[in-house]
């Protein structure tokens, strides 16, 4: 199944950012703007921390939009599914009981405020979004067909925006792109495509 990614922020620069690393990737839509503002999707994507505490940044943003009754959910599924600390790099999803957007995908970017620059974070947060779009496709009747996100990694975490943009799209391009089979080769081949390491790293 065709996954859409809407990639959504305000900033003219970060949608520049997004419309360069995401060129030519399937089903990749950048719109300029706030989240509450986009038409109707099946997903939205949090880029907050590990404790669901949902009160600065997009995650406020979700909050207001959504209702605390759904941040208490959040944090009802970190303290009972994580004893507490959700780690970077997992993800999960909850139905908001929002008929333009029924479903909120939680995938920490940080475990407390703070920069994650110079860290492939971005990556592992949206690999982490991703992958629980597809295990929820796999299990529920209700599919997540289009999934926006913010720009991960980029309020608190300090993160540049075409960096940010980088991770983001090397997840989406590895979603689209499953191996066939896994050796070292591979392993080289995708680890150099994360990495961050300033001005050596790979440029997709």
């Amino acid at each position: 199944m065709q996954l859409n990614l809407w990639l959504v922020h305000p900033d003219e620069a970060m949608c520049a950012a997004f419309e360069r690393r995401f060129r030519g990737l399937p089903g990749a839509r950048v719109a300029r703007g706030a989240f509450e503002d986009l038409e109707p999707h099946d997903a939205f994507v949090t880029a907050g921390n590990s404790f669901g505490i949902m009160t600065a940044g997009i995650d406020a943003a979700v909050a207001r939009f959504f209702g605390e009754e759904l941040v208490r959910r959040v944090q009802h599924q970190i303290m009972d599914r994580y004893l507490g600390e959700q780690p970077v790099g997992t993800a999960f999803i909850l139905r908001t009981g929002h008929a333009s957007i029924p479903f909120l995908v939680h995938a920490p970017t940080m475990r407390v405020p703070g920069s994650i620059a110079g860290t492939d974070r971005v990556y592992a947060s949206t690999w982490a979004a991703l992958l629980a779009v597809y295990a929820h496709n796999i299990a529920d009747a209700d599919k997540i067909e289009t999934v926006a996100f913010p720009a991960m990694g980029t309020g608190f975490g300090g993160v540049e925006f075409d960096e940010a943009a980088r991770q983001m799209a090397a997840a989406f391009r590895h979603y689209l792109e499953p191996p066939h089979r896994l050796d070292w080769d591979f392993v080289v081949d995708r680890h150099r495509a994360i990495s961050y390491d300033g001005d050596r790293q790979v440029v997709r």
